[in-house]
């Protein structure tokens, strides 16, 4: 067969091999037609009619792409294996016509000759290029108190040959000095100025930090430094950034625009909090979360019975680690994702959702007593969170219960639709591919869905839900049930996942704990948050700070990160030490590993298998000190939070939310604010046996040593192994010097 697709499957980095590319392309500018086919395929002509008759154009073959996705580094995990994406049985063929002029257009197809002569053809398209014209789009910028920041005259649209705008672009004046911080979760630094960033949802499995690419971007930024200012560009819709790359002076503002052409971005001026507070208004508050969440949370992948859940559990408690939270991971069927691996039940052919009471829970099963384990958990002071995906799974082909479930969900409409809302979508992207994926736009899809995993909270009793993935809408031609398409909900599906979980929670009485690693504008009421899928490197624990520090900047504020990465093989004594004493200083500290399919040693995150494995005890003895450190941390977390809530300053925050005329904090990126009283100043480089900090204006105390600083200057700490560099405000020692007592150098 010979398959072309003329926008591909979506992906927003990579090109597929059946697609144009660009598929628009510009007038008078180079562009090329590709398809793919089967090794069987010996030759491929393009026929090409531009007016003039047609034409044959010959299709060279070029190596296909070897990936779908990227795992982002050499390892042997599942995920890994599923990011690869392998799809070596397919040749990709190229032509590579003339530019088309203004005002042009041409039709064409494929044609492909099979080993045995056979012919298969495609479907004839039409293609015509797109111009950029000035003044054509609607641009509104709406500037608050202060002077206009748009540059007269720079805003031009992008036109398609039938008159539709298709993006606008703009620019907006830089200071000299001034520096951008935002655009959602951003994993390769805290100031992005001289910098090039989109802002699309996109999971990009491990290295986020050598991309640009985020699971939680939005459109929004501050630009700090003397006349501070934060601009939003209102739209859900792919938007691009230069901020000062080609010109110093000029951030350029690309967006794409609907059907109308309009385009509305706001500016504010004020302090950063104020800046900060601004855009909340816009897209919605942070809400309160129990106290509880600001535990230690703990999991691996490969805890994954009662028997072992429980066992970890007791270890955490033998060796004197407190937890507060347990994340359970692989506890379902790995189907409907709704039941309990090994659970017995009859169908519902219909797809309707179950009670606690139609199960059989087999004493010799993987979960003999669901209900019993965490009640058991409760009594022991931890709470339970189990992980969802929001995908039915298609491959292999489901059977039983995922049958049903598949069926009703096809049968009822309420899946998101593809071709022009022709077909269910099925997932394009790298992790369960071809899945469906429900519409949560459509309230009975939404309601279907949760009614499925109601008992699991009002009658197990959980706690929460470990909302991952969500990226997973991929195409502009996508339709959702409230009439938009995937240019405009595709990001959005992000912030309603975990809502609607969250929704679920509430009505069953509980607090909203959803915990999610993708997100848009709007994310900052939709749960908590971690930093996604990373490797145990010390890349990788730096682009993390980044990621938090720029995320909150934008108003998460319940985030947090998988300490010292949670794939490949185990970090060393010293990353883990280093990054498990960050983390105590995060709003979330959690713990997580990769399934590694039970094979010995255990790649378990745990702090006594990172002590076994490195063959050095005081791992153990470090991470007991952080963790009961945190456990009397917890009242201060939860004051600040509330009073964080009230002024727009997030709990986690750069040095410039509070600091903001000194010049000297963007020479100390990494160092952040935990609440109004607390400095913190990750070890970030293997074998520093001291660091550097800077301590901006006003009086400081070492928390470790009751040593006093006056600020505006820097100092050198010295860092043994356990130790973390962490200074209070003079003013609120006297509260906090109990918290450090017993936990000194």
């Amino acid at each position: 067969m010979i398959r072309h697709r003329p926008h591909g499957s979506g992906h927003a980095y990579e090109p597929t091999d059946d697609q144009r590319v660009p598929v628009i392309p510009l007038a008078g500018e180079p562009f090329e037609v590709r398809a793919s086919t089967g090794y069987d395929i010996e030759a491929v002509v393009c026929e090409w009619d531009d007016g003039d008759g047609v034409v044959e154009l010959t299709a060279v073959t070029e190596k296909a792409a070897q990936r779908i996705g990227d795992s982002g580094g050499d390892d042997d995990s599942h995920l890994a294996a599923a990011a690869a994406g392998r799809r070596g049985d397919r040749h990709r063929w190229v032509v590579r016509p003339a530019p088309l002029a203004e005002g042009t257009s041409a039709r064409y197809r494929f044609v492909a000759r099979h080993r045995d002569g056979r012919i298969r053809t495609t479907s004839w398209h039409t293609v015509a290029p797109a111009v950029w014209r000035a003044g054509a789009g609607r641009l509104r910028v709406i500037a608050h108190a202060q002077a206009d920041r748009l540059v007269e005259g720079s805003d031009s649209s992008l036109v398609a040959a039938d008159g539709t705008v298709l993006r606008i672009r703009f620019a907006l004046r830089l200071a000299p000095g001034a520096h951008v911080v935002g655009f959602g979760e951003r994993y390769n630094a805290v100031d992005q100025r001289g910098r090039t960033l989109d802002a699309q949802v996109f999971e990009q499995y491990k290295g986020q930090g050598f991309t640009h690419r985020t699971y939680l971007p939005m459109p929004f930024a501050m630009v700090l430094g003397g006349d501070s200012w934060a601009f939003h560009v209102r739209t859900s819709r792919r938007t691009w950034y230069d901020v000062g790359a080609s010109d110093p002076d000029l951030l350029w503002v690309e967006a794409q625009t609907p059907p109308d052409g309009s385009l509305e971005t706001v500016c504010f001026s004020g302090a950063p909090h104020e800046l900060l507070s601004a855009f909340l208004d816009e897209t919605g508050r942070p809400e309160e979360l129990p106290d509880w969440i600001f535990r230690l949370w703990a999991s691996g992948n490969e805890w994954n019975t009662q028997a072992r859940v429980i066992a970890e559990m007791d270890r955490h408690r033998d060796e004197d680690i407190p937890v507060g939270v347990l994340v359970i991971e692989a506890w379902s069927d790995e189907s409907t994702f709704t039941v309990f691996r090994d659970a017995r039940y009859t169908v519902t052919e219909d797809g309707a959702p179950h009670r606690l009471a139609d199960f059989t829970f087999p004493a010799d099963g993987a979960w003999p007593d669901p209900k019993g384990m965490v009640d058991e958990l409760h009594q022991r002071g931890i709470k339970v969170l189990l992980w969802q995906i929001p995908l039915m799974k298609m491959r292999p082909a489901p059977r039983g219960q995922a049958a049903a479930d598949a069926r009703a969900m096809i049968d009822h409409g309420y899946t998101v639709m593809e071709e022009g809302g022709k077909r269910p979508y099925r997932n394009r992207g790298w992790w369960f591919p071809q899945a469906l994926m429900p519409d949560l736009t459509n309230p009975e899809a939404r309601q279907w869905w949760l009614s499925k995993r109601r008992y699991l909270v009002e009658e197990v009793g959980i706690d929460g839900f470990k909302t991952d993935g969500g990226e997973h809408a991929w195409g502009e031609d996508l339709r959702y049930a409230d009439g938009t398409t995937g240019a405009q909900t595709n990001n959005l599906f992000t912030v309603e996942y975990p809502r609607a979980y969250g929704e679920l929670l509430r009505d069953s009485g509980k607090a909203p704990v959803t915990f999610s690693r993708a997100g848009f504008t709007g994310s900052q009421n939709a749960g908590v948050f971690w930093a996604g899928d990373e490797d145990s490197t010390w890349d990788a624990y730096r682009h993390s700070l980044n990621a938090g520090i720029t995320a909150s900047a934008c108003g998460i504020v319940y985030w947090g990160w998988d300490i010292a990465g949670f794939s490949g093989d185990v970090p060393d004594a010293e990353l883990y030490v280093r990054a498990m004493a960050a983390s105590c200083f995060m709003p979330i500290m959690q713990y997580h590993s990769e399934f590694n399919h039970h094979r010995l040693p255990l790649r378990d995150r745990t702090p006594w298998n990172i002590a076994d494995r490195s063959g050095d005890p005081r791992v153990l003895e470090i991470s007991r000190k952080y963790a009961r450190l945190r456990e009397r941390l917890v009242p201060y977390l939860a004051q600040e939070t509330r009073t964080g809530l009230a002024q727009g300053r997030p709990l986690m925050r750069g040095l410039f939310f509070d600091d903001a005329a000194d010049d000297r904090i963007w020479d100390f990126p990494d160092q952040f604010r935990l609440g109004s009283a607390l400095l913190v100043a990750p070890v970030t480089t293997p074998g520093a046996g001291s660091r550097t900090v800077y301590l901006p204006d006003g009086e400081w105390v070492d928390v470790w040593t009751g040593q006093r600083h006056t600020g505006g200057r820097v100092v050198e700490r010295a860092t043994p192994l356990d130790v973390i560099p962490v200074f209070a405000t003079a003013d609120r020692w006297a509260g906090l010097e109990a918290v450090f007592a017993d936990t000194g150098d």
